[in-house]
């Protein structure tokens, strides 16, 4: 089988890359690797999508699904010390290093889970779900994704999403649009669109 960033046990070998990155106004130096997505920099699409979020006026706690290293759980984390972050994805090497970050940048106020997209996630409600969805995944499964997070957002909460155009923004935005009475873009910058749906439909 191809090894893909959202295969569950890469077999590439582990070799670190070591990565320092501001984010959030909050210095991070995080380990990367190769078999996880984006090993040898802080891509674009995820810049953006941290920049652009804005905590809701919701209860709950903040969700990074598809966490790769950890790179938003984290920021989120830093920025929002008050609440709690869950953080999960379906590869096993991307959640090693995700609990290592934590604890090499000293944050604690986060929980670390191996999951296929919402199975193993605590069934609670969020005040937020992030994602910068494994597109090569295809869209049955972040489709998927966008579906179950509906069961998981607190009144008020919402799901913030980075897509670029080419890889199907438009179309992402029409789907959304059938599980939730507001989607708005919030920026685009570089080809790059953020998504903030929220008030799950009846």
């Amino acid at each position: 089988m191809t090894d893909h960033y959202y295969s569950k046990n890469p077999q590439s070998k582990k070799i670190p890359v070591e990565l320092t990155c501001m984010l959030k106004g909050n210095e991070f130096r995080l380990l990367a690797s190769a078999g996880v997505f984006s090993k040898n920099n802080i891509d674009f699409g995820t810049r953006t999508l941290i920049d652009a979020f804005r905590l809701p006026n919701a209860d709950g706690n903040v969700l990074d699904l598809g966490c790769g290293y950890g790179a938003i759980g984290l920021a989120m984390a830093k920025a929002y010390p008050d609440r709690f972050i869950t953080m999960a994805d379906v590869n096993e090497r991307a959640v090693e290093l995700a609990k290592e970050n934590a604890a090499r940048n000293n944050v604690v106020n986060v929980d670390i889970y191996q999951s296929d997209g919402f199975k193993q996630v605590p069934s609670k409600k969020f005040a937020a779900i992030l994602t910068n969805p494994p597109i090569r995944a295809g869209k049955q499964v972040i489709y998927k994704w966008f579906e179950e997070s509906a069961n998981y957002l607190a009144k008020d909460g919402e799901l913030w999403i980075v897509v670029q155009k080419k890889q199907g923004a438009p179309s992402m935005k029409t789907f959304l649009s059938g599980i939730f009475r507001e989607v708005e873009t919030v920026t685009h910058e570089k080809g790059y669109h953020i998504f903030r749906a929220k008030h799950v439909k009846d």
